[in-house]
């Protein structure tokens, strides 16, 4: 079954680096990031794993979980992450957790009939609080994530969350935002008191009100 943004995240219990985790408990009342890779040992994952573990401090700081998921046991993850560690010089401090039966690969449509040995492909799945999928990105094998884009990704689902503004192209967090156009002029002034500059009449910018 292929998931769509807004589906309930489906939930699951597996091993990993820190333990037994029950996903729904474990996720509790904060956003998550799920992301996966085909195998352990792997060159581009490795350099993705010692990304995320840099960037750590800023999901922590949104109030997002990070969760690596790959099909391999384990004791293999703990021999990946000495490698990450050595390789990329920071320590992983998130948990990976071990799909080996592919039961959270096959729940989350990650599996790539074109690959051999029914691999994960290397999905992103941003997951806000009420368990509701709220993003997802999908990479080829060869081409590394890019996880200051999902930072910034996130920083417009939790501000579109919580305000009635949408974010325009590449914007970052301090830029100026745009009106919903379900607001109409009258219910738009009920929200925004200062006004807004209108390039159009379905155009309207504020000032990012976080």
């Amino acid at each position: 079954m292929t998931l769509r943004l807004g589906d309930t995240a489906p939930d699951f219990s597996a091993t990993s680096t820190e333990g037994e985790i029950r996903f729904h408990d474990w996720l509790g009342d904060s956003w998550a990031i799920l992301f996966s890779h085909p195998k352990d040992f792997t060159p581009v994952c490795t350099t993705e794993l010692g990304a995320v573990a840099r960037l750590k401090p800023e999901f922590d700081k949104r109030g997002v979980k990070v969760l690596g998921l790959s099909v391999d046991g384990v004791s293999d993850h703990e021999g990946w992450s000495r490698d990450i560690e050595a390789t990329q010089g920071v320590a992983l401090n998130f948990p990976l957790i071990a799909d080996k039966d592919r039961a959270i690969a096959t729940a989350y449509d990650m599996l790539d009939p074109t690959a051999e040995a029914t691999q994960t492909v290397r999905s992103v799945f941003v997951i806000d609080p009420a368990k509701k999928i709220r993003l997802t990105l999908t990479y080829p094998a060869s081409t590394g994530r890019d996880f200051g884009e999902i930072l910034r990704a996130i920083d417009s689902l939790q501000l579109t969350s919580s305000k009635s503004v949408a974010t325009p192209a590449n914007w970052r967090k301090g830029d100026d935002v745009i009106i919903l156009a379900s607001l109409n002029d009258e219910q738009a002034r009920e929200r925004f008191p200062d006004g807004w500059r209108a390039d159009r009449p379905y155009l309207r910018y504020v000032p990012d009100p976080s």
